[in-house]
């Protein structure tokens, strides 16, 4: 700080950034001027504000893996491996609201004016998120979710054995990782026993599941308990040990993996069978809808918000699938009359289901074939990605214990490392109900360059904050994994008939989504509708129509995500090449959409339109 004496009776200037004191100094007096540095540039505003962003972001990361310590593990994080954490106690749920709470304020405290737009991108984000997230938390919805802590769909009782299997994302590598196991055994028995104290809970306040959720969970539970040894998913990581493991460790381990299935978790699996036949079936609604659940019609405008990320009622999400499915079904018919087919549109349904040229002789022959489509696509990848993801993406058959409650397929992501490989699941089940025409728009939605491209970029990515690359919204990533099916057409996939009628076909099928979920949820749509609805519009055999109507009855909303976001990314696509003509490049736009994760579809919009204005000054 610099000083300037100033004699009284001189006369004092006024001087901006400066403050001024009066001190005596004998017979006259001496003014002392202080005079405050420069105020800070933009660009050191900028930064302050940034490291200010980003030390809220770490904080609140590592407090949310401390509180939710598998979401440490699938990162490869091992500090919290000895647990599965605790998410469904009632102090699970204070801390959760709390910490949401101390994040927005800690964010309001950020003057977001001065940040650097990607960080405005971030901000916007964490705001997105964590005000979704705090909603969930309030009393009027919290009482509704937290005593139906599984369903058939989305439950920790098929997720956990393939998780602990040895195949899953637990680490199996040394002896701290096989005691972890053991020690996530306990913690997983707990959540069994105290998931039927939350349904108790809801059957006295009358907030209670489905009876079709119910019996299909009974059913999950009654083939694991008949799993024998020899093919028990919680004893796969003895069935393997790494060659270090000595004679004595192993006979250990192996001893130890037998007693707990024996004496923890066979137990605790009955336990949970028997409640929810004996007990809580009775009890279970019979309305499929949320409609038919006490605060449902509220808790169904809160999902459709949280899923799709827009302000969308569910009539209007309807009818948007009304008018796709219409636009889809006369492509189909086209298919129809260029192959010369001489039936109707249903009758052509009901060829492409049964004719055996269009079906897998094994499981063998179907594993094959996503190989193949697999390398075809890896030659495509360059001319329209700059940037692909360091993981290897791996092709699997779901395990036979869980295959006829999953869908036509799903990803498991790998480490940001790469040293996990990333998962595309495909479902063998009932090999005579599914057809080839698909396979391909199938392996770009689930493999790549789908969710393994979109959440192993954003998991690569160390330059974005935790929460935007390991978290994300529905819309954003099963709306880009349906445009990524999109990309079919470009990269000539789609040229023959049958093939192009395959992706018509999972077209229809997330357009028919839009239909069937706000009829179930908020029309009063029946099981049995719904599967003649979509039975009636597409080529899907009845196993999938109804393995998909099921999960929509398990799972509000999260199936309307994709059409609605798919047609975001296609919408700003097209206006890109509109507005930047030859100038357009079709990696640099996919860079765009990737490089900062998953974005709230209103957040990506901003982006997109910042780009496309960008590009066409310089």
């Amino acid at each position: 700080m610099s000083h300037r004496l100033i004699l009284a009776g001189a006369s004092l200037l006024a001087l901006a950034g400066c403050t001024t004191t009066a001190v005596p100094a004998g017979p006259t007096s001496v003014v002392v001027t202080q005079v405050a540095p420069p105020a800070p540039s933009a660009e050191e505003q900028a930064k302050a504000a940034h490291d200010e962003l980003f030390a809220l972001f770490s904080k609140s990361d590592d407090e949310n893996l401390r509180r939710n310590p598998l979401n440490a593990l699938f990162r490869g994080d091992l500090r919290y491996a000895d647990r599965l954490g605790d998410n469904i106690s009632d102090a699970y749920y204070a801390a959760e609201k709390a910490a949401a709470e101390q994040d927005l304020a800690g964010l309001a405290a950020i003057d977001r004016s001065r940040l650097t737009p990607t960080d405005q991108i971030a901000y916007d984000v964490f705001k997105f998120t964590t005000e979704d997230t705090l909603r969930g938390y309030q009393d009027d919805l919290l009482p509704l979710t937290r005593v139906r802590p599984m369903n058939h769909f989305f439950g920790i009782h098929t997720f956990y054995p393939t998780f602990a299997s040895g195949q899953g994302a637990a680490p199996f590598r040394n002896l701290e990782d096989y005691e972890n196991n053991l020690k996530r055994h306990k913690d997983y028995v707990t959540y069994l026993d105290r998931a039927i104290v939350r349904w108790r809970e809801g059957m006295a306040s009358g907030v209670v599941d489905t009876k079709l959720t119910v019996r299909n969970m009974i059913e999950q539970l009654d083939n694991q308990l008949k799993q024998k040894p020899a093919e028990n998913s919680f004893l796969g990581p003895v069935r393997k040990f790494p060659d270090s493991f000595s004679a004595a460790d192993r006979a250990r381990l192996t001893a130890a993996y037998r007693a707990s299935v024996d004496q923890e978790l066979r137990p605790a699996l009955t336990r949970v069978r028997d409640f929810l036949r004996s007990e809580y079936l009775p009890a279970a609604r019979d309305g499929v809808g949320l409609m038919y659940l006490k605060g449902g019609p509220a808790l169904y405008s809160y999902l459709v918000k949280s899923t799709t990320t827009l302000d969308m009622t569910p009539d209007e999400i309807h009818q948007l699938g009304l008018s796709e499915v219409a636009r889809i079904r006369a492509g189909m018919d086209e298919v129809r009359r260029e192959v010369g087919f001489k039936g109707d549109l249903p009758a052509f349904f009901n060829h492409l289901r049964t004719d055996p040229r269009f079906k897998m002789k094994s499981r063998e022959a179907l594993t094959q074939g996503y190989y193949d489509i697999g390398k075809k696509v890896d030659a495509e990848l360059p001319r329209f990605f700059s940037i692909t993801p360091k993981a290897r993406l791996e092709i699997r058959p779901y395990e036979t214990f869980r295959e006829k409650f999953e869908a036509g397929g799903s990803y498991q992501n790998g480490t940001p490392d790469g040293a996990r490989a990333g998962v595309f699941y495909f479902n063998a089940y009932d090999l005579p109900s599914r057809t080839t025409p698909g396979m391909t728009t199938l392996y770009l939605h689930e493999g790549a360059p789908g969710h393994h491209f979109q959440i192993s970029l954003a998991q690569e990515n160390e330059a974005l904050p935790a929460f935007m690359r390991f978290g994300g919204n529905t819309a954003y990533v099963e709306g880009w994994a349906l445009y990524a099916e999109t990309l079919g057409y470009d990269m000539g996939f789609f040229k023959a008939p049958y093939q192009r009628f395959g992706t018509l076909s999972d077209e229809m099928l997330r357009a028919m989504r839009l239909v069937v979920d706000t009829g179930i949820h908020s029309k009063g749509w029946t099981r049995e509708r719904a599967i003649d609805y979509m039975l009636s519009n597409s080529d899907m055999g009845r196993t999938d129509a109804t393995a998909e109507v099921e999960r929509y009855i398990a799972i509000p909303s999260q199936a309307l995500a994709y059409k609605i976001g798919a047609l975001t990314i296609q919408r700003l696509r097209t206006k890109a090449q509109t507005e930047l003509g030859p100038r357009f490049d079709m990696r640099v736009f996919h860079d765009q959409v990737l490089n900062t994760g998953a974005l709230p579809l209103s957040v990506l919009e901003r982006k997109i339109e910042g780009w496309i204005a960008a590009t066409r000054a310089a």
